[in-house]
């Protein structure tokens, strides 16, 4: 099992479950209020501990997010590269559909932007060569670390979320793997067909392996080489909040163990459908045992079918 480093965010998440979004100049009720951890950062971070990866989560919180840094350690997570400062905790407002689950995301980046080059190259010195660098777009300096980790011969597995200006200066021709949904596909190509999206990452950058996952259309897989698809799993949603997240560190999690890209997209796509029958992102997250109950029970209904 290859050593995972996770540099990513931590968000305090207010989540709002809503009749609709709030359109500009509405006032709207809500129907529910919870609060969960979040962060795409933390939430990866706990889908590859619980997937069963040795994962070092990386980045700065408030004094405010304290028990950000508990639900990490007790999902398996080292946090010693962790750093709490004076400052505020991230924070993300969450918009939940009751109707459908979806969601829209308000980030407010608070101690995920409070990285220093100084700070990133001591993780960094930290940490071996041979490792898989995690990161997102929640933390300021990201190209930077994406250029540091890449020079020191780590392996490197984004996801481009939040795409900004700033994200389309990196070189993303050092990126190992690219995992992303189709807005973000669109984002980066211009395309909005999967196969297209595909065929112009592979243009641009043709060592790449590149994730796509289109919600309950399934995911594809593309390389060089050869291009896979796994169909989603059936799920009653309740909240897609962290279903990419859990996906992707599912995903990782087996890339890192030695599993082939179709072996670990399945166990990946089944841990998202259980992930969003429940509620909250990091807390939705499903252990390795209850995914691969779930693969072998459905197994037996086919076989039995």
């Amino acid at each position: 099992m290859r050593r995972i480093l996770n540099f990513g965010s931590m968000n305090l998440d207010t989540v709002y479950t809503v009749d609709h979004f709030v359109r500009p100049g509405e006032t709207l009720p809500s129907l529910e209020m919870e609060v969960f951890p979040g962060g795409k950062g933390l939430n990866q971070s706990v889908a590859l501990a619980r997937a069963g990866a040795e994962v070092y989560h990386a980045g700065k919180i408030g004094k405010d997010g304290n028990f950000l840094l508990r639900l990490l350690q007790s999902a398996g997570v080292d946090t010693s590269f962790v750093e709490v400062i004076n400052g505020h905790t991230g924070k993300a407002i969450i918009q939940v559909e009751e109707s459908t689950g979806q969601n829209g995301i308000l980030l407010y980046h608070g101690a995920n932007w409070q990285m220093t080059e100084l700070f990133l190259d001591e993780v960094l010195a930290g940490f071996p060569g041979d490792g898989i660098l995690v990161m997102q777009n929640e933390i300021n300096l990201g190209g930077y670390l994406l250029e540091r980790a890449a020079g020191k011969g780590m392996q490197i597995a984004l996801t481009p979320s939040p795409i900004d200006d700033s994200l389309l200066q990196w070189e993303l021709g050092q990126v190992t793997w690219l995992l992303l949904n189709e807005v973000e596909g669109e984002a980066l190509t211009g395309k909005t067909q999967p196969e297209e999206i595909l065929d112009s990452l592979l243009g641009q950058y043709p060592d790449m392996r590149v994730v796509l996952t289109l919600g309950e259309k399934g995911v594809f897989y593309a390389d060089r080489e050869k291009r896979l698809s796994q169909p989603a799993f059936p799920a009653q949603a309740v909240d897609t909040t962290g279903a990419g997240d859990t996906f992707a560190g599912y995903f990782l999690a087996g890339i890192a163990r030695g599993q082939n890209e179709a072996e670990a997209m399945e166990e990946a796509a089944q841990a998202a459908a259980i992930a969003v029958s429940r509620f909250g992102a990091a807390v939705s997250v499903p252990s390795r045992q209850e995914v691969l109950q779930s693969l072998q029970e459905g197994k037996s209904v086919r076989v039995q079918a």
